[in-house]
């Protein structure tokens, strides 16, 4: 039998586990004995409310086994905290994998624990680059890359990054996997919620990333884009208590035709986004379930990881020029075939999972 550690840190993070996960109980189920244990370890990075029972169930999302409850400090002490037991997890379980995913600092802190003991990594979502050496994503993702064993890349983009960086030189498989997110986006869409549907056509924005939120001439420039676009459209906008009272305490106005609302769930957003006709963001996860709804999408980010979806014109970069995201809206002619494979499809984890077995039974 081979046994699988995770470490997750982060909502979205269990929401692509997830999909893996029951993969792996697929496989169990199939052949009729347990193939693969898989132990998921919680770091309590994002210390998130809404990660409740209910969340648990309603996702169809296994639960930890382990809870670290580790949150609400700073960059180094969260890692080195993470560091201390995340090891003592993996030298209680001895697995055979510690999988990780993306980028964040449990991502980080999980590759580095099992670095140290010896034991073989298998990082989801590699190969990615934004570029932007400011960002501590990119940093923890450039890192976990390094330690990893198998890396399952998500598109012949991150492929692309990794021969560059010269890993075919390196003690390491690099597997084109897909993207784990369009199997939790498929899967998901059976089950959204009716709650956030609309009768009227509108816009979904999303603003969250630091670089807009605490810049307030980027926020204003955005803003004033969307007063703009809801002129002609209605603009629904999912807005983080934080940044509604950046809003408030800087003055800054906004058109009686956008509909502030409080941040949803995963079901709730998957719902907006089928019944929108465009999406406005500055997450990178929105920018793929835009494509993965067929749904056009303007990026109000300098730059993106998925440059695929960019290069095919199913998103533009529109940073937070005004005039751009204006002209964006208004007169772009985006791209509409939706049926090209960039992101796998849906059987990412089937890719993934199977790998995982090839490599514990020696034939790769």
């Amino acid at each position: 039998m081979m046994k699988i550690v995770t470490i997750l840190g982060a909502r979205p993070q269990f929401i692509k586990a997830a999909s893996i996960s029951r993969e792996i109980m697929r496989v169990n189920e199939k052949s009729n004995v347990k193939k693969i244990e898989e132990i998921i370890v919680h770091t309590g990075q994002h210390f998130d409310t809404n990660m409740s029972e209910i969340f648990f169930e309603e996702m169809k999302i296994p639960k930890p086994h382990y809870n670290l409850n580790i949150n609400g400090m700073g960059h180094g002490a969260m890692t080195g905290q993470m560091l201390e037991k995340i090891e003592e997890v993996l030298i209680k379980e001895r697995p055979d994998w510690v999988l990780v995913y993306g980028d964040t600092n449990s991502t980080l802190a999980g590759a580095l624990a099992a670095s140290k003991l010896h034991i073989k990594i298998a990082h989801v979502e590699a190969g990615l680059r934004s570029f932007n050496m400011k960002m501590p994503e990119e940093i923890n993702r450039i890192l976990t890359d390094r330690m990893s064993t198998v890396l399952f890349c998500p598109t012949d983009t991150s492929i692309d990054n990794l021969h560059r960086e010269g890993y075919e030189g390196f003690d390491c498989h690099i597997v084109k996997s897909g993207d784990v997110m369009q199997d939790g986006a498929l899967y998901y869409a059976g089950l959204e919620s009716t709650q956030t549907r609309r009768d009227t056509p509108f816009v979904l924005a999303t603003i969250h990333r630091a670089e807009n939120t605490d810049d307030i001439s980027r926020l204003s420039a955005i803003i004033d884009a969307l007063n703009e676009i809801s002129k002609s459209t209605a603009v629904t906008v999912p807005l983080h208590p934080r940044t509604k009272k950046i809003i408030h305490d800087q003055n800054i106005q906004l058109n009686d035709n956008i509909e502030v609302i409080d941040p949803v769930g995963y079901l709730e957003m998957i719902s907006l986004i089928k019944n929108s006709t465009m999406i406005l963001t500055d997450s990178g996860g929105l920018q793929k379930e835009a494509f993965f709804f067929k749904k056009p999408c303007i990026t109000l980010r300098d730059e993106t990881e998925w440059v695929e979806l960019v290069s095919h014109n199913f998103n533009l970069l529109a940073g937070a020029d005004k005039q751009k995201i204006v002209k964006a809206y208004s007169s772009h002619k985006f791209n509409d075939d939706y049926e090209i494979d960039l992101y796998g499809k849906g059987k990412a984890s089937v890719k993934i999972v199977s790998e995982l077995l090839a490599l514990k039974q020696g034939r790769m």
